[in-house]
Order: C-alpha cells, then structure tokens, then sequence
C-alpha cells in the first residue's frame, strides 16, 4: 500500500485541464534538435517527451521564437511550419500517454553570439556585454556587446512571440510558458544591471515590466488566457550578468502582482539557485514570500525532492513542483514516487549532447 502524498495528488490548472497529479517535468534544454531547420523528430524529442508523460504536466525546454531568439546550438524553435510540424509529433506521444505538455518560448536576448546571426550583433534591452559564455556552434566564446532594441526590434520582437503562440497551439500544445527568467531577454528588461533605457522601456519598475506585459497581452489575443503560464527567478544572482539589487525584488513583487489581474494557467517561480543568504536585497524563500502575493495557481522549482516537494505542497507554499535533473535519467519519476523507490542517476555529460545516449535510453523500472 502506498502512502498518500500531496505530489500525486490531482490538480485542476485553472478550469481548463485536470492534471492527475502536482509533479510537474521543469524545462530543461537538452541540445537534441541536431538539424538545419532546428526541428524535434520523432525518434528523439517525441520518445524522450511520451516516455515522460506520467508528469502530470510537461514543461518543453525552451524553443527559440525567432532565428534572432536563437543562443544556443541545437534547440528547437517554434517559429516555421517545419518545426511546428516536428512538435505535432511530440504532442501527439504525449497525449497518446494521456500526458498534458505546454511549450517554453525562448529568447536569449543578449545571452546569443553573433555567430547566430550571420555576424549580426545579438539584441537586448541596452549594449551592456554580460561578460560569460555563449554556446556556439564552434564551442563556447564569450560573449559580445549587444546592440539596444529600438522600438522596431521590441514591436518585432513582441510579433515573434505571437506568432510562436499560434504556431504553439497549432502543433497541439496544451499551452504555453513565457520564459521571463534566468537572466533571458525579459529578465534582462527588468533588471537595472543590465537595463539602462532612458525611454517608456526602462528607468522605473512599470516602464521595465513593460515589454513583457505587452508581449503577454499580445499572446493572449491568439490563444486561451488560462492556457498562459509564465517564469520567474526573482532572486537570480550573478547568472549571465543579471545580479540582485535593491531594484529586484520590488521589481518581482509589482509584477507578480499585477498578474492577478489576469487570468493565466500558473506562475512558474525558481527558488535561488545558489545561496543568497549573504547577498544584500536577495529574497531567501521565494515560495513564501509570493504565495500570499499570488492569488493563482503558483509553481515552484529549484532542487525539490520527494520529501520536499511534498512538504512545501503541505505547507500550501505552492501548488504544483517542476521537477528537472530527476526527470533526465528517471522517465517514471512519478512511478518510482508512488512505490517509493530509489531514483537512477543521471549522467551530466550527456545533458548537452546529441543522440539517444543519455537522453532515451534511461530504463523505467519494470
């Protein structure tokens, strides 16, 4: 007889899809769309996906909305009819495994290399280089100066996510994820470390918020709002040049806020990613901080376990957890919670890399 948890209990997303349970399979880029046109097949991405399908919703690494959106070698993006085409295969496994699966939409911003961009510099909020490393098709090279979006490059920019939310929903997506996080083009909006716009885009909090509100306000004009959800990191620290000051949480806190005024699927929210503790201004618990904020459905990632899954789901700090790295090498990660059994290992070098090793050849246990 298994014992009852709170991770596998059933959960209806906002009066629109009944997940059969609260564990959720976090975004996680995976490098396995080793084509010219950055296409999922359906020997790999779709195998990998329905294999997955016990989560009680998929998250999709995130997938590129535009060439320009591109940072990364080897992702998917969903902006042609030949990538859409590829996911309808990976919706179609996941519903044939009676799985819920919704797709990340990605821009890099200043995290892409002119390498992408057929020498073209890469685009973000203002030319401040963030000083890392970009994955390049050549291997990793640091990263360059960007070039400021002008108005014609954000209103571009807020059409390419439109568009990629249609695309979403035409390929059979249950709905979609803004990614607004981890140091991206959003999060790179809305931080004064790497935002120093002087127009209607940046300067205070709402002018900051901006772009991402009317990207979202642009998305739900072509699909369900309820399907929407939406990624933070509010206390992102010294992650692709993004550091937390005394602007970052009021910042999150006015967002996050606003967002009761919609009507969206959840908000996807990352505990820190390192530890905090010592960094002036940083939010140490973000569940804790944003439950009472947040009147929705709010998610929570970052390291959650069995045991600690369930209890921050008890605490009612949250109501659903995205789960990765356990994902990678555990395909019936719900199953092996259910019988309360031990978890494989993953293997980290072959998290970036192509092929099936690694990536769909992890055994479910039997």
């Amino acid at each position: 007889m298994t014992m009852k948890q709170a991770l596998l209990e059933p959960y209806k997303l906002n009066n629109s899809i009944t997940l059969k349970n609260r564990v959720v399979m976090a975004p996680m880029t995976r490098s396995r769309a080793d084509n010219p046109d950055k296409v999922p097949t359906q020997e790999l991405e779709a195998t990998y996906y329905a294999q997955r399908a016990s989560a009680g919703l998929i998250i999709t690494e995130g997938s590129q909305v535009s060439e320009q959106a591109v940072g990364y070698i080897h992702t998917p993006g969903i902006h042609s009819q030949k990538q859409v085409a590829g996911w309808k295969l990976v919706t179609k496994a996941v519903h044939d495994q009676d799985g819920n699966i919704f797709i990340q939409l990605w821009h890099v911003g200043r995290m892409s290399h002119p390498d992408f961009h057929n020498g073209n510099l890469p685009i973000a909020p203002s030319a401040i280089n963030p000083k890392v490393q970009s994955f390049t098709p050549t291997g990793f090279k640091d990263t360059v100066t960007p070039k400021a979006m002008t108005q014609a490059d954000i209103d571009q920019t807020i059409l390419d996510f439109k568009n990629a939310a249609k695309n979403a929903m035409d390929a059979g997506f249950d709905g979609v994820e803004i990614h607004s996080s981890n140091g991206y083009l959003f999060h790179q909006f809305f931080s004064t470390t790497s935002n120093i716009r002087t127009d209607t885009y940046g300067g205070s909090i709402e002018n900051r918020a901006r772009f991402f509100f009317e990207v979202l306000d642009a998305i739900k004009s072509v699909m369900p709002e309820n399907r929407i959800g939406v990624r933070f990191n509010p206390s992102a620290h010294n992650l692709f040049g993004v550091t937390v000051n005394e602007d970052t949480i009021p910042t999150f806190d006015y967002i996050i806020t606003k967002l009761n005024d919609y009507d969206l699927a959840y908000v996807h929210l990352s505990e820190p990613f390192n530890d905090v503790s010592d960094v002036p201004y940083a939010e140490t618990e973000i569940a804790k901080r944003y439950r009472p904020i947040y009147k929705g459905t709010l998610m929570i990632n970052t390291n959650f376990k069995q045991a600690s899954g369930n209890a921050v789901l008890e605490r009612g700090d949250a109501d659903l957890v995205a789960i990765g790295k356990p994902f990678v090498s555990n395909p019936d990660l719900v199953e092996r919670f259910e019988q309360n059994l031990e978890l494989a290992k993953w293997d980290a070098d072959t998290f970036y890399t192509t092929g099936k090793k690694g990536y769909t050849d992890y055994e479910k246990i039997t």
